[in-house]
């Protein structure tokens, strides 16, 4: 075997169910079936439980989530907030009642129990990306440049309740699968990111692995190479290395600083949707010269599109199996 491999599947479910990501996201058996059928198509490392995953805690705040076309990720078009400092007042939201929060929680213990060995997670946000949500990327990112020091207060106020969303997972039983991907750089200058967000993200991961009882993966998308330093810092187990960041170089900085982190070395995904499977290959052949052997590395993908076909996703698994 040449490497493990893991796709990874959210809004890619829906198309295992024949219906729009909107309607799978909303409807508690069509988001166990979808994520039931792409288990057992695919067999990925990890099932996690949603298909908008970085929508469910600003939804919960009072954020409204719209559907769009019928294949598109449903979004939040319209910020909840006006200001950063309306997000300092924000209480923390209920996972047992507001929102979506309950239904993918109760979802995801239905999937552990039908699904014999699989690591089932569900989506918890970062504070950067619950921001996003709710101000929007234009005035945060505004805000992050003009006005550090009250950014970074409201990135640890929200961090600080995401704190119950982690505790409710850990109570039913399942674990975490933290996204942070709106920090990364090119949004975030590695300057800013050290100032504004790591003190934050840094808090917020502890407060996970205290709920949990171990650290978790950080799930960065994005050019994170310049910040691969301040992410290992945070005592997280497992990273991703995108294919738009010189993964070579991560991986071995990965190797160096902290040799027992896993790291996910993703595929380039204009890759994963063509028909070229010549293309195909050689990105794969890339992709383990990255890994370099390494038993702390696995092959994956970002998030699959909705109309990856399936077939690509076994051609993958099946040359790795070789």
């Amino acid at each position: 075997m040449k490497a493990a491999f893991t796709p990874v599947v959210y809004e890619h479910a829906a198309r295992f169910v024949g219906r729009s990501p909107w309607e799978v996201s909303r409807d508690a058996d069509l988001l166990f079936e979808a994520h039931r059928a792409a288990y057992e198509e695919y067999h990925q490392q990890v099932v996690c439980v949603g298909i908008d995953i970085y929508n469910l805690e600003a939804e919960a705040y009072g954020a409204r989530v719209q559907a769009g076309s019928p294949n598109a990720i449903p979004a939040i078009h319209e910020p909840l907030l006006e200001r950063l400092e309306d997000g300092l007042e924000l209480a923390p939201f209920d996972p047992a009642r507001d929102g979506r929060l309950a239904l993918v929680i109760d979802t995801a213990r239905r999937l552990r129990d039908a699904l014999s060995g699989a690591d089932v997670r569900v989506p918890v946000a970062g504070p950067f990306s619950v921001a996003f949500n709710l101000l929007g990327i234009n005035q945060l990112c505004l805000d992050a440049a003009l006005r550090p020091a009250a950014t970074a207060r409201l990135l640890m106020h929200l961090a600080d309740n995401q704190a119950v969303l982690c505790r409710a997972v850990a109570a039913a039983g399942l674990d975490i699968a933290f996204f942070e991907s709106a920090a990364a750089p090119p949004l975030m200058s590695p300057a800013q990111f050290r100032a504004v967000e790591l003190p934050a993200l840094d808090h917020m991961l502890h407060l996970a692995a205290q709920a949990l009882g171990h650290a978790v993966p950080c799930i960065m998308g994005g050019n994170t190479w310049p910040i691969v330093d301040d992410l290992l810092s945070t005592g997280t187990n497992y990273l991703v290395c995108n294919a738009e960041t010189d993964q070579a170089a991560f991986v071995a900085r990965v190797a160096s600083r902290r040799p027992e982190v896993r790291v996910r070395v993703n595929l380039d995904p204009a890759v994963l949707v063509s028909d070229d499977h010549a293309r195909l290959t050689a990105e794969v052949e890339r992709v383990l010269a990255v890994c370099a052997g390494r038993a702390t590395c696995v092959i994956g993908t970002g998030a699959l599109p909705l109309e990856t076909p399936p077939a690509n996703v076994h051609a993958i698994a099946d040359y790795l199996a070789l």
